[in-house]
């Protein structure tokens, strides 16, 4: 059987995560993603998709590992600007492959790379501005103190509060392209860094963890609330595409929208491009409805994550590096998955060529 890009092809059974596009449902090892956000810290949850042991996810030990090893700074630091964050972050990463690394459980890799993700990402973006490096600060939080390493200010309840729903809602979701990439590579009993390696080369593809740099565009025009429905009105009309609206998997609403939703709900007037993302959306689903009848467009995950990171003042070029920071905990998951029951990934290809 042939199908182009392996679309809807099970390629493996898995207990991490379920996707269900019909009913606009995801669950991490069986339990729906809101209970878990509702409840669980970004460290807890992370320790919940490598183990599936609910009960034994507060110590995650990520805060044990907030020091990133002398060569891999070192590294870092000899980049030039130019790098983008993607590309800075896949040669960190492949930086931790020493022996010493390797030698110890997967597991423990898993929780290390983790940690370390967010400090990469921090360290070169830093370096680009020509700015001093900030240590972390180990009273804070995992997804505080990538703020706080980021911009040098601790910083507030509502930003952290907003970008940790983000993160959590992000960290899994199935076999997407950069998991699939993942696997295949640990397949072939490589080793860690290498599939995350892998991972992170698909993510910097636009079809996949392109930032949603269109939805920030659209919500910088609405400078005014009373202003969006004509200026998303004269958009459809002109053939303009809505960004942040519709989902390749999703039939009806992504779940993690949803959530991400709710949660702007509760920060609102806490932040006033949470207010106008809010305001937004319902104009625009009402819109849509109305000039493109039976299309079911519903507001995808990139619209909220648009929206947060626009309040919390993250420039677009952080947006994928920040994606990844949470996926990372997927892909190591699947890793550690896949190494369990190995099969090595070799599909067919089918010649279409001439025969001389």
């Amino acid at each position: 059987m042939y199908q182009k890009g392996l679309k809807d092809v099970v390629a493996v059974h898995t207990k991490i995560a379920s996707v269900d596009g019909d009913i606009g449902e995801l669950r991490y090892r069986g339990i729906l993603v809101d209970k878990l956000v509702a409840t669980k810290s970004f460290e807890e949850l992370a320790t919940f998709i490598w183990t599936g042991e609910i009960d034994a996810a507060k110590d995650s030990k990520m805060n044990h590992y907030r020091e990133l090893p002398s060569h891999i700074k070192a590294v870092i630091d000899v980049l030039p600007k130019e790098v983008s964050l993607m590309d800075a972050m896949r040669t960190a990463i492949s930086a931790f492959a020493h022996p010493s690394f390797k030698a110890m459980p997967i597991e423990e890799q898993a929780v290390i790379l983790t940690a370390g993700l967010p400090m990469i990402v921090a360290r070169h973006y830093r370096n680009q501005l020509g700015l001093p490096i900030i240590e972390a600060n180990n009273d804070l939080s995992h997804t505080a103190n990538y703020l706080w390493m980021l911009t040098g200010e601790v910083p507030s309840e509502v930003q952290v509060e907003a970008l940790e729903t983000y993160l959590k809602l992000t960290m899994e979701h199935g076999l997407n392209a950069s998991t699939f990439a993942a696997r295949v590579t640990i397949s072939t009993e490589s080793d860690l860094t290498a599939a995350i390696t892998s991972a992170l080369g698909t993510m910097k593809g636009p079809l996949h963890g392109g930032a949603p740099s269109g939805v920030i565009t659209m919500l910088n025009e609405f400078k005014d609330p009373t202003q969006i429905r004509t200026i998303v009105k004269n958009k459809i009309e002109n053939g303009e595409k809505i960004m942040g609206f519709g989902h390749r998997i999703y039939k009806t609403e992504d779940p993690r929208s949803i959530l991400l939703r709710e949660k702007c709900s509760e920060l609102q007037g806490k932040d006033p491009w949470l207010d106008i993302a809010t305001i937004a959306e319902k104009e625009i689903i009402e819109l849509l409805a109305e000039y493109k009848p039976g299309r079911k467009l519903y507001t995808n995950v990139e619209y909220y994550a648009a929206a947060i990171m626009r309040s919390i003042n993250m420039p677009s070029e952080l947006f994928t590096p920040t994606f990844s920071v949470a996926r990372i905990v997927g892909w190591t998951a699947h890793a550690i998955e896949q190494l369990e029951d190995n099969t090595i990934f070799r599909p067919q290809s089918i010649y279409v060529g001439k025969l001389k």
